[in-house]
């Protein structure tokens, strides 16, 4: 017995083994998003598909392996979430491959693309 009282005590959270599996693909998330935002050129090449705007490629698929170009502070963040990690592209691409895609890997996904395009798209001085 630690003294803690039983209320007090940490429970483990369950909640994320019980997210739905989504019936989409990474492919499909991303090429909805990309039908969204103005400017975004598609370049598919075998089996990589490339995303670019204003000239700037922002976003790649192979499979289910995705690799985003996000703003430093984003991609810092994004590498302490499940299924990514640092990408060989460069310290501002991230790669993700959810084990499972299920709502919270879907919407990291698609905010990772919206995040990498508005990057791409933003006015540099």
């Amino acid at each position: 017995m630690t003294g803690e009282p039983e209320a007090d005590r940490a429970v483990p959270d369950d909640s994320a083994a019980d997210e739905p599996i989504s019936d989409l693909t990474l492919a499909e998330v991303l090429a909805g998003a990309a039908e969204e935002l103005p400017g975004v050129s598609v370049d598919i090449d075998g089996d990589l598909t490339s995303w670019s705007a204003a000239g700037r490629p922002f976003a790649t698929l192979v499979g289910e392996w995705a690799e985003f170009h996000l703003a430093p502070a984003i991609a810092r963040a994004a590498l302490r979430t499940p299924d990514a990690a640092a990408s060989p592209r460069g310290a501002e691409w991230v790669s993700f491959s959810p084990e499972v895609f299920d709502d919270p890997a879907t919407d990291r996904a698609e905010a990772w693309f919206l995040s990498a395009h508005r990057l791409a798209t933003a006015i540099r001085h």
